[in-house]
């Protein structure tokens, strides 16, 4: 059995033998692979140094100098900076044009619009013969100019006499007649100056008043502009708090002369931000405080008694000093309807005419103030900032006659 057994495992390491050869005889039988290009691996370059050393391409060489040391501020990746958000520049205050003279200085506005009214006159008193016809075309002229009927009256009774009395008539001497019967008319006598003055610790109150579209806060901001080319300090009341806009326009006229304004809700009490106004013109030492109203119809009742407290909370901090009804010079006789209704309700103590180089009826000024009894103080020559000028009789009249 065992030699069976040993007979087996010969045989079997025998075949594995002869399988060994012919599996080593096949593979060295195998085609050789086709000859290729030698890949040639070049050694590492070795680092070069000082002269040698090459520059890497597209960058210039730094120096020393150039190359930021540890801890001298330079890093590696800066981030960039934090711009802190742009503050809105403050409004430049600006310096009013002086009044002194601005009247005269605005005197071409004036004549452009009032011309034909003087030299209507001249030329009609410089016909040789005088006659009805030729006076009631005088008179005619001048009731057209809105000078009113009683004033015109005077006015051609006073040139009918000096006519016939002076004879012969130039036109240097019709001209000179004709300015000295129109300053009559017009009046030299009254204070026209707006009063500021207060008491010895509460500012000078004026109030501004008027109808809807007269250009109220305009004025106030204008009147603002004036006081501030005096020397005076001021402080802006906008107790206008009906219109929407009228606040903002107010605060935009104060900020361009350095005043304050003093305002409260759209829709607020009127009284109540006239009297903190007031309060706060005393709390600054400020030497006016102006107080823009809004435009009422002087036909509704509950607006004018409204006006009427307006002015009554105000004098709880002392007088006003100059209550200013600001009236439209287009209007005409319409505007001494409106200025009879409002002086019934607030002592009116001023006027103001603004548009009077819109319209030729000059003479208006003669008729408001026979109508109220109180004088033309400002008038308004156009839409620039500094054209509100004090009224001048003399540069007025010589505006209507001409050169």
């Amino acid at each position: 059995m065992e030699i069976v057994i040993l007979a087996v495992v010969i045989a079997l390491v025998a075949i594995g033998a002869i399988s060994g050869l012919v599996v080593s005889s096949r593979k060295k039988k195998l085609p050789p692979p086709p000859p290729s290009a030698p890949t040639v691996t070049a050694p590492p370059a070795e680092p070069r140094v000082g002269e040698e050393a090459e520059r890497p391409g597209g960058e210039e060489r730094r120096t020393v100098e150039d190359v930021g040391l540890p801890g001298s501020g330079a890093t590696a990746t800066e981030e960039p900076a934090v711009v802190p958000p742009a503050v809105p520049e403050a409004p430049a205050v600006e310096v009013p044009e002086p009044t002194a003279g601005r009247l005269v200085r605005l005197r071409a506005r004036l004549s452009r619009s009032q011309n034909s009214l003087g030299k209507g006159l001249l030329t009609l008193l410089s016909r040789e013969h005088l006659d009805e016809d030729t006076w009631e075309e005088i008179e005619d002229t001048l009731l057209a100019a809105d000078v009113g009927v009683a004033p015109t009256q005077e006015l051609v009774e006073r040139l009918r006499e000096r006519v016939r009395v002076l004879g012969t008539r130039t036109p240097e001497e019709l001209r000179t007649l004709l300015r000295e019967e129109l300053l009559g008319l017009v009046g030299t006598e009254a204070d026209r100056a707006v009063h500021t003055e207060g008491g010895l610790e509460v500012p000078g109150v004026v109030m501004v008043v008027g109808v809807n579209g007269t250009g109220k806060t305009t004025t106030t901001g204008k009147l603002a502009r004036v006081l501030v080319a005096d020397g005076r300090s001021v402080v802006l009341g906008a107790a206008d708090t009906f219109r929407a806009a009228a606040a903002d326009q107010l605060q935009t006229w104060g900020e361009r002369v350095g005043a304050r304004t003093v305002r409260g809700p759209e829709g607020g009490d009127p009284a109540s931000i006239a009297f903190d106004a007031v309060k706060e013109g005393i709390a600054e030492g400020a030497d006016v405080v102006l107080i823009d109203t809004a435009g009422r119809l002087h036909t509704k009742a509950g607006l004018m008694d409204e006006l009427g407290k307006v002015k009554r909370v105000v004098e709880k901090h002392g007088p006003l000093d100059e209550v200013l009804l600001v009236l439209d010079a287009t209007t005409g006789q319409n505007g001494l309807v409106q200025a009879r209704v409002f002086a019934e309700v607030v002592d009116i103590t001023g006027i103001v005419l603004t548009k009077l180089d819109g319209t030729a009826k000059g003479g208006i000024v003669v008729a408001v103030q026979r109508e109220l009894g109180v004088p033309v103080k400002l008038v308004g020559l156009g839409e620039g900032a500094d054209d509100l000028a004090p009224f001048e009789p003399e540069a007025f009249v010589d505006a209507l006659i001409g050169d």
